[in-house]
């Protein structure tokens, strides 16, 4: 097909000097997929703004056309599911990230990515809902699962000027909740209330580093985007039985990475002293001692390879998830275990 389109493409140099461009491409520059779609509409959601400033690794592929979500209009397709003239929706599946995205005129994607843009909708109308107001409806029905209703208590949202905090308030608020918005541009205030906020707090009261597991309790549950110390001090002050629905980590992942690695620390801790006093099977046994070995290698082949695999956040990701895996791994099966033999030879030997 020789049709030419505009595209902001990302590229980075000998040095690792990244540069963004305008350019021309034609469709067979396009990475490879089923499904050719006329991209008409996207979004600049805050993956799409650190990978255009390279103030994130967030791009795994080079060059790259940025860009996480879209809509438009399907042109051609091997998929069974779609045909030329279709309206489509495309969120995730780390296009902007390893696959090109939606910042060019088409975009050639896997036909099980996309979805029908439902009916009543125009293709701007979903993306001004965009993978923003998407995460805002999933936090809020996350809430719903964890028996977090209206008539529970407060609610708090944090980042609340942002996309997926100004949606959630509007959400909630048209649910029943009282909502209290947690922002750092106080500017936004009346904004903010007219979206539904029934009270409006300074960021600083979250978001300043606390020693205290517990506080006052303020909300029966809420909706994070920033992470770390706000996402902390959120917890501590949420009431018994309440739950925090977390979809955001712009102030940082410490929280939730010492809180990962902590939990598989104990959780693995105890299934593999569980496993080794009450199981007797030779199988289970070894599994165990096998995940219990796989650990040390991990973090040791980081330390040695540091200089390689440091600036890679796609291999620290993974090298960092194996041991928090293997921890939970090992509490799961140890409950396996035991459910299936509670009572065996060598547990009762013990108590023996």
């Amino acid at each position: 097909m020789d049709q030419t389109f505009k595209a902001l493409l990302i590229s980075r140099n000998e040095e690792k000097k990244q540069s963004v461009d305008i350019v021309e491409m034609g469709v067979d520059d396009l990475m490879e997929g089923d499904t050719l779609v006329r991209v008409t509409h996207s979004t600049v959601n805050y993956k799409d703004g650190l990978a255009i400033t390279g103030k994130g690794s967030i791009i795994r592929h080079w060059p790259l056309i940025p860009g996480v979500d879209m809509a438009g209009e399907v042109v051609s397709s091997e998929h069974a599911d779609f045909k030329p003239g279709d309206p489509v929706l495309l969120n995730g599946y780390r296009v902007g990230e390893v696959h090109y995205g939606a910042y060019a005129g088409m975009a050639r994607v896997k036909g099980d990515w996309l979805v029908h843009r439902p009916k009543g909708f125009s293709a701007a109308d979903t993306m001004a809902i965009g993978t923003a107001g998407l995460t805002s409806m999933l936090s809020v029905m996350a809430l719903e699962d964890h028996g977090i209703s209206p008539d529970r208590g407060n609610v708090v949202v944090t980042g609340a000027a942002g996309g997926v905090g100004s949606t959630a308030i509007a959400i909630l608020s048209k649910l029943g909740y009282h909502v209290i918005a947690s922002t750092g541009r106080v500017a936004e205030a009346d904004y903010l209330k007219d979206l539904g906020a029934a009270e409006i707090i300074d960021r600083n009261e979250l978001s300043e580093p606390s020693d205290r597991p517990l506080q006052t309790r303020r909300w029966a549950g809420g909706i994070d985007a920033v992470g770390s110390h706000t996402l902390a001090n959120m917890l501590a002050m949420t009431d018994d039985r309440g739950a925090v629905a977390a979809c955001g980590l712009v102030g940082g992942m410490d929280l939730l990475a010492w809180a990962a690695v902590v939990g598989a620390l104990l959780a693995g801790c105890y299934g593999a002293l569980s496993i080794y006093r009450h199981v007797a099977d030779a199988a289970t046994r070894r599994q165990a001692l096998l995940l219990v070995l796989s650990v040390p290698p991990v973090p040791l082949w980081f330390l040695v390879f540091a200089n390689e695999t440091g600036p890679h956040a796609w291999y620290a990701d993974r090298l960092f998830a194996w041991p928090v895996a293997a921890g939970f791994g090992l509490f799961l099966l140890s409950v396996i275990a035991r459910r299936q033999a509670p009572a065996d030879g060598l547990s009762q030997s013990r108590s023996a």
